[in-house]
């Protein structure tokens, strides 16, 4: 096939991806996307006529710029990143050239458009001068590699709500998450492999290399994985100046390989680019059943790291002591002309650069900074970020409910945080959800958000960001049809790729959290007892004596039921609360409405295009008390002898009954009650937020 032949079928696909995107079948897509990266992975020499397939297509987002429409921009970027991640080719310069222009004009877009393009930017430099380090980082964080120089790693936790998987879902999702512990081939030759072809490009014979590193014992193939991760480091650290260095080494490394392998080479095709996919990560799947899983999985993950690094740290000493004893005192021997190369030692007690330093060390501040540090960068890119912390991924499966338990689970790590670092310095937590329910429901953006569903939120993140709907929202209706299909056929079938190569799509590529605020309920019982709650997305208040009014009502809705009594319309509260005006300043109200119950629900600032806030709908069996309200606190008082039953986030394990009051108000961190009053005034500015955001990661993500 020629080239334009190749690059026109390419530009065809993705114009058909983008396409489908933005019409009815959208949740289609996430099957286009899927079989585009199948089809990449076993032809990877396609990867630049696809590259400049992407660039003609963001060109033509650039020139229509002016008409506001930005939707495929996302899935172009992100298709883009994945791509080039994945390719195992080298990429000419001149197509590097014109990606990076290209992207320099996309920074004029509105975020979180220039945001996305940014980061593609900034991963596209680093391959620019140090091809293949992207694989690199990525497969050594997620396989767990231990080496010297990169060693942060990853874990990835599956949590199930039982409320939703039923034991034949269960049973299937497992079997197909399980695939990811099946690969047996070994990790460190195939990204070896991968950095040398993508490095050095035609000078690489990809299948002789990959003969010669087959035959290479484990031992010297780990050896060479250490160069190579070295290699790498060393170029990042000297930028664009080092690219040349790179890839002498790398050619240096190439020919070691290929001179320490004992089998005769045989003649293979040269002209063929070996498969170098990326492998799974081992994938941890649970049943959420207690509260304290997740804290339990955390600790366990953070100790396991521990555990590894104090282990690789003593095996490396000892290969370093070994050494020593063999070179039998040789280094006091060195002349004085060797020993000026040598740098000198640092002082044993080195005088303090910072005279300041020990007396902030007295305060109470610096130890709780630790906590609130990742709301106070104000620039999550710059390497002074990097405080050499692991990483959990937590996805967790299920509707609205678990996205409760998330909540709850959430604050509760975040409180103990507050009072004792134990898995702050040391775990970065990342939060990913793919919505899964029996429920037949439409998750298109152009939907209304049907509050009754228990998806509710799954429609909200498919609203805010398509590309997450496209992919995440038809997984999820994928799941929930797994159960189905494992019982039609009597023969165990082998699994499709499709849940796990999507879910480590979502892993790889859904690195923008859209942060949704939560919301503490303080709850009053007639006997005074009070119970503090949280919720992320709904509320509801009812009066358990008028709910076969509510449900008579909703079957007759238009027909104003016969009045034979007071109390038929419902119970008169004392509500007080801050109503949000156009101009964003609130203003005190308060209303005693006859009413059978309350919803509120929370409207992230993502979707509001301005200041989050919730609704609240008062239902009334009579239509003319109905009333809906928008405000971001509110207190809820039954004035008469009948008490309110209260649902959190749709979960029927969440009900509390005999309520007198219910107040609501915005969930402050944790962090923000330890701190005095003069701490709060100093750094609690407008820029620090003292709200608590629960951080769902998609692809173009929404800061509040």
């Amino acid at each position: 096939m020629s080239l334009s032949t190749l690059q026109s079928g390419m530009y065809g696909t993705v114009q058909a991806l983008l396409k489908e995107m933005s019409g009815q079948s959208a949740p289609q897509t996430g099957v286009m996307r899927w079989s585009l990266h199948r089809n990449l992975e076993d032809n990877p020499s396609c990867s630049v006529s696809l590259i400049r397939a992407l660039i003609t297509e963001l060109d033509k987002l650039i020139q229509i710029h002016e008409t506001r429409s930005y939707t495929h921009t996302i899935p172009a970027l992100h298709t883009l990143s994945y791509v080039v991640m994945q390719s195992g080719v080298m990429i000419p310069t001149s197509v590097y050239q014109k990606l990076y222009e290209c992207l320099m004009k996309l920074l004029m877009f509105p975020s979180p458009y220039s945001s996305v393009a940014l980061s593609t930017l900034r991963g596209i430099k680093m391959e620019m001068t140090t091809p293949g380090s992207s694989y690199l980082r990525r497969v050594t964080a997620e396989q767990n590699l231990m080496n010297e120089h990169i060693t942060l790693q990853e874990k990835v936790f599956v949590l199930a709500d039982p409320a939703v998987f039923s034991a034949p879902l269960e049973a299937a999702v497992r079997t197909h998450l399980e695939e990811s512990s099946f690969f047996t081939d070994t990790m460190e030759k195939n990204v070896v492999l991968h950095v040398l072809q993508t490095g050095l490009g035609t000078s690489c014979q990809s299948s002789t290399l990959a003969q010669a590193l087959k035959a290479l014992g484990e031992q010297t193939t780990k050896t060479y994985f250490q160069e190579v991760v070295q290699a790498v480091e060393e170029s990042e650290t000297q930028g664009a100046g080092g690219c040349a260095d790179y890839l002498n080494r790398l050619q240096r490394i190439y020919k070691d390989i290929l001179t320490a392998s004992k089998e005769e080479q045989t003649e293979l095709d040269q002209s063929s680019v070996f498969n170098t996919a990326m492998p799974y990560p081992e994938i941890n799947f649970h049943l959420w059943r207690d509260k304290e899983d997740l804290w339990n999985l955390l600790a366990n993950f953070a100790a396991c790291c521990a555990s590894k690094s104090n282990a690789f740290d003593e095996e490396q000493k000892d290969k370093r002591d070994s050494v020593r004893s063999v070179d039998g005192g040789i280094e006091r021997e060195l002349k004085e002309s060797d020993l000026d190369d040598v740098a000198p030692a640092a002082p044993s007690n080195p005088a303090p650069t910072l005279t300041r330093r020990n007396a902030i060390k007295t305060t109470k501040a610096p130890q709780k900074l630790f906590f609130m540090r990742d709301k106070m960068d104000l620039h999550p890119e710059s390497p002074n970020k990097d405080r050499r912390r692991h990483t959990a991924r937590v996805v967790v499966l299920g509707d609205d409910r678990v996205l409760g338990r998330v909540t709850r689970a959430y604050h509760s790590i975040r409180e103990r945080e507050s009072k004792c670092h134990i898995l702050t310095e040391k775990v970065n937590l990342r939060f990913y959800y793919i919505p899964v329910s029996d429920e037949e429901l439409s998750l298109t953006p152009a939907g209304p958000c049907q509050m009754e569903s228990r998806l509710s939120l799954a429609s909200l993140l498919g609203r805010v960001d398509p590309w997450y709907n496209s992919n995440i929202n038809s997984l999820g209706a994928a799941i929930s049809k797994l159960a189905g299909t494992q019982s039609v056929h009597k023969e165990p079938k082998k699994p499709s790729a499709f849940l796990l190569d999507t879910l480590c799509y979502y892993l790889r590529c859904g690195t923008r959290p859209l942060k949704l605020p939560l919301y503490s309920v303080k709850m009053t019982r007639s006997g005074c007892d009070v119970i503090k709650e949280m919720f992320v997305s709904h509320l509801e208040a009812v009066i358990p004596e008028f709910r076969p009014l509510i449900e008579k009502s909703s079957q007759k809705q238009g027909v104003r039921p016969r009045k034979t009594r007071a109390e038929v319309f419902g119970l008169v509260l004392s509500v007080s609360y801050t109503e949000i005006a156009l101009s964003k300043r609130g203003v005190e109200k308060g209303n005693t409405p006859m009413t059978c119950g309350v919803v509120i629900a929370s409207e992230p600032a993502a979707v509001t295009s301005g200041r989050g806030h919730l609704t609240v709908k008062f239902h009334s069996v009579n239509p003319e008390n109905n009333k809906t309200i928008r405000t971001q606190e509110i207190s809820i008082r039954a004035t008469q002898s009948l008490t309110l039953s209260v649902c959190l986030d749709k979960d029927s394990r969440c009900t509390y009954g005999n309520i007198q009051r219910v107040e609501i108000s915005p969930c402050l961190d944790p962090g923000c009650s330890i701190w005095s009053k003069s701490e709060r005034e100093l750094l609690f500015s407008n820029d620090v937020d003292k709200v608590l955001y629960l951080p769902v990661n998609t692809f173009s993500g929404v800061s509040p």
